[in-house]
């Protein structure tokens, strides 16, 4: 029989988490129960909010306790069905375990067509990443024609869509991001009118004056910290702000202590709005053909940075905080059968 390999917590992280945080154990691979599919898995995602999921504390995802099974989005291939509702070979995706194979009840499932864009997509711009940025961007941000939108982690699953969607809208689209390479990708690929380099840039305030001259009307908020108290401070009046994630502050023990920068609200009238993509799960279908469409007309782009194996699947993980990905950071774990 073949042997299952799945990864557990294995201990809260202090700080930054490490190798030490993971524990990949081996056992017999499951048997699904009545209603249930065994999915063996070709791709998996790796997100940021799962390091709020390593916390002992109340967050919008439930934490994860010391020795239980890290769970994460998948795309998968059943393998076999005890009256799920799928056939053996098709292609499903859901929240699973980081395993080779995993159990789920059929209604926990959504089926997966390969024609429409490579399976992969499913984790990304055409799931929960890309859903993320077409709500945020179009509930939340609101951009209209002539807006300044800025975006911070800009080269993310995210945040790259974001832009791009406001873009769309008519707006002049700015975006953070740290590499060279990433802004290549944001100005050449994605239509970005701007990129900065924020590694590479000593004074934010400074590199939003000469990128955003008028100031800002939108910003989409992945990041927190000093790049966000700089685009506070250059908010025009009847801004809207987007707070959409903070990875910058993920692994602080603490919240530090910044600049306050509330007293702008009050100069420039600014709306605040923190918001999370399952707010809108009656509407996911929308986005996704939405999304699909642009993508089959190559008005998205998209990238995706793929690790090998399920081994490397903390490394991905970590890598996130480092800004290693370019776009969908995912672990590709099995080819399709034949």
């Amino acid at each position: 029989m073949a042997t299952n390999r799945k990864y557990l917590l294995s201990q809260r992280p202090d700080g930054t988490p490490n190798r030490e945080t993971f524990e990949l154990v081996e056992e017999d691979v499951p048997e699904p129960g009545a209603g249930e599919a065994l999915v063996r898995t070709l791709y998996l995602s790796v997100d940021p909010y799962m390091r709020g999921r390593m916390r002992d504390a109340e967050s919008y995802a439930e934490p994860w306790d010391v020795g239980d099974p890290l769970q994460a989005a998948v795309v998968g291939e059943v393998v076999e069905s005890n009256g799920a509702g799928f056939e053996v070979g098709q292609l499903v995706a859901g929240n699973l375990e980081w395993a080779d194979y995993a159990t789920a009840s059929g209604s926990a499932l959504q089926p997966v067509n390969p024609d429409h864009a490579p399976i992969s997509t499913a984790l990304g711009v055409l799931g929960m990443p890309g859903r993320t940025a077409y709500f945020g961007t179009r509930e939340v941000a609101e951009p209209k024609a002539g807006d300044t939108f800025v975006v911070s982690g800009a080269a993310g699953a995210v945040g790259s869509v974001a832009g791009q969607i406001a873009k769309q809208s008519g707006a002049r689209v700015v975006g953070f991001a740290g590499s060279d390479e990433k802004v290549e990708f944001l100005e050449d690929e994605c239509g970005f009118d701007v990129g900065i380099n924020y590694k590479d840039t000593d004074d934010y305030g400074a590199a939003l004056d000469s990128a955003a001259p008028d100031g800002v009307d939108v910003y989409f908020d992945n990041v927190g910290g000093e790049i966000t108290d700089a685009v506070f401070s250059k908010l025009n009046v009847d801004a809207r702000v987007a707070v959409c994630g903070q990875i910058a502050l993920y692994n602080e023990e603490s919240v530090p202590m910044g600049p306050r920068k509330l007293g702008k609200l009050i100069e420039s009238r600014a709306q605040v709005q923190g918001f999370l993509v399952s707010d809108f799960s009656p509407r996911f279908e929308q986005a996704t053909r939405q999304l699909a469409k642009w993508v089959s007309t190559g008005e998205l782009a998209y990238r995706e940075t793929v690790t090998e194996g399920l081994e490397n699947a903390p490394d991905a993980f970590l890598g996130l905080f480092e800004g290693e990905n370019i776009g969908k950071q995912l672990v590709k774990v099995g080819e399709r059968s034949e």
